[in-house]
């Protein structure tokens, strides 16, 4: 249910019911059940815990094990899981029931309370979950002390109940991300070490001990008692954390690896042509940009907000989308997706995503006014291992040879590691900084990055006025009004530029010809449960 689906629903009605695949099994090929499908993927930068899994290598590996209350289609559309029904009357007390029979893979059966307790555990404070922002809706959460959720309720084994801090009409859009998890009671007694050999109620399962070895892969198997929409029609999934997506290219050319969602840069020209119909280029939910650290001199205050609107506009988007991207990326005009609804590219202040040079120069030279940058080296930080270094090289230069500074990419080598600098405030300049949805929302691509305080805003970007008309749009009772506040905020955001927007990504993937039924979703994540092989 999109966006525009749930305006159509009345407020003294508001429900979601009901369940249906989204695999056509009666079309499926026939196929090797047994068989393991291998993908791409990166190392984790955490233990695997649903609340403190906020990147891409990570969350992979979340949504495959386990099941939510809700799932997402390959067009961002949610259906049911674990969930019954998801009902309320006014948008704030809503009440979830369960369907009965469902079990984690130590048999331990999914209640109401491993729902709760999981949620409880994400929100409080001295957990210090990377996703903890997502509970701050329901009443009680405090994310400066430890203190329950007191909107959370059970009922009995199969029903609980929510109070939000205020009405949202698409909440249930949310319950679908990994922070929402249900949790066994195990891992509550010692949760490090649930984290390196999680037990989930999804599709797979980890394949025994020393399954996931650490910077190569994690080996899942299917969960034989899992019956929910998302059944698997394969044996099982190895994700190889690759170092270089040229690896990874290498090895699906010589069929070593069945499916990859990330075709590096040097093969955009060639790879449609060279794999056919087994080659993707599709919109997804996929934004990119750069931030810069308020904490760093000269970023902060009028100088940097005078810099970071140079920066932006000595960027040449369209030459670099067209001449590195080959056509698979579109430069950004807001802070969000073409593929979401109530996206626009009409905001006020747009045009500060726009080349010119000459208004570049001046503003930098009105930034120097007030304290000259000198010979510093600015510097854009990135992970080797994603492909990115021919887009920053092209940045840099462009920055450059614009405003005629020392411009350069600083490499990484694992996401991890680049994370890690963010987290610690130890970055020397700029950082790569894309954004994958979690959940088909304009919130999403906002709160959990520039909304003050919460997990992935790491360079501390604080807006008392984005904060306000976000938190108004979230309370709106009615989506039409709720991106109207959305759009607002991201105005703020144009005039503050927390993130320099670059482009939006297509998903640029491809197969081999072992395996059909390969189909790219919404967030660019191959839906794996429908691939078949042999």
């Amino acid at each position: 249910m999109g966006l525009s689906a749930l305006a159509l629903v009345s407020v003294s009605a508001l429900a979601l019911s009901g369940c249906a695949s989204s695999a056509d099994e009666a079309d499926a090929p026939a196929a090797d059940t047994a068989a393991i499908i291998s993908t791409n993927g990166s190392e984790p930068q955490n233990p695997l815990i649903p609340t403190n899994t906020t990147e891409t290598g990570g969350g992979k590996i979340m949504t495959s094990i386990f099941a939510g209350l809700v799932s997402y289609g390959a067009d961002g559309q949610i259906e049911n899981e674990v969930a019954k029904s998801i009902e309320s009357d006014d948008a704030t007390n809503w009440t979830v029931t369960l369907n009965e029979g469902w079990t984690f893979t130590n048999d331990e059966p999914v209640t109401a309370s491993s729902f709760v307790d999981a949620w409880n555990y994400g929100a409080l404070f001295s957990n210090a979950q990377g996703a903890s922002y997502f509970f701050d809706d329901i009443a009680g959460y405090n994310p400066e002390a430890d203190a329950e959720l007191t909107g959370l309720k059970v009922v009995d084994d199969t029903t609980f109940t929510v109070e939000l801090a205020s009405p949202e009409a698409d909440w249930p859009l949310r319950l679908g991300y990994t922070a929402f998890m249900p949790l066994p009671s195990v891992a509550l007694e010692d949760m490090d070490a649930f984290g390196e050999n999680p037990i989930g109620n999804g599709p797979y399962m980890l394949d025994g001990e020393g399954a996931w070895v650490h910077e190569e892969n994690i080996s899942l198997v299917t969960n034989p008692d899992y019956e929910g929409v998302r059944k698997p029609v394969n044996g099982g999934l190895t994700i190889q954390f690759y170092a270089d997506q040229g690896a990874a290219y290498a090895d699906v050319q010589g069929g070593n690896l069945d499916v990859l969602d990330a075709v590096p840069d040097s093969a955009f020209e060639t790879y449609e042509d060279e794999f056919g119909d087994r080659a993707v280029n599709q919109p997804a939910a996929i934004f990119q940009g750069f931030n810069m650290p308020y904490y760093l001199e000269h970023w902060s205050g009028e100088e940097g907000k005078l810099r970071r609107a140079a920066i932006s506009m000595a960027i040449d988007r369209e030459q670099i989308t067209d001449v590195i991207f080959q056509g698979t990326r579109t430069p950004a005009t807001d802070f969000t997706s073409p593929v979401i609804d109530g996206y626009s590219d009409s905001l006020e202040g747009a045009e500060v995503l726009e080349f010119n040079p000459d208004e570049a120069v001046k503003l930098w030279a009105d930034a120097d006014a007030i304290a000259p940058y000198g010979d510093t080296t600015f510097d854009i930080a990135y992970n080797s291992d994603g492909g990115h270094q021919a887009w920053v090289d092209a940045v840099t230069n462009s920055i450059k040879n614009t405003l005629n500074i020392d411009a350069v990419g600083k490499p990484y080598p694992t996401f991890a590691a680049a994370l890690d600098d963010r987290s610690n405030d130890a970055l020397t300049g700029g950082t790569r900084a894309g954004w994958q949805a979690d959940y088909p929302s304009l919130y999403n691509f906002l709160a959990p990055l520039y909304q003050t305080g919460a997990g992935s805003n790491y360079e501390d970007y604080s807006s008392e006025e984005f904060d306000t008309l976000l938190k108004e749009g979230a309370a709106a009772s009615n989506v039409e009004d709720a991106t109207a506040k959305y759009q607002e905020a991201q105005e703020v955001l144009l005039k503050d530029l927390p993130t320099i927007p670059l482009w939006y990504s297509n998903v640029n993937g491809v197969s081999s010809d072992s395996v059909d039924n390969v189909v790219f979703g919404w967030d660019s994540v191959p839906l794996y449960y429908q691939i078949t092989k042999g």
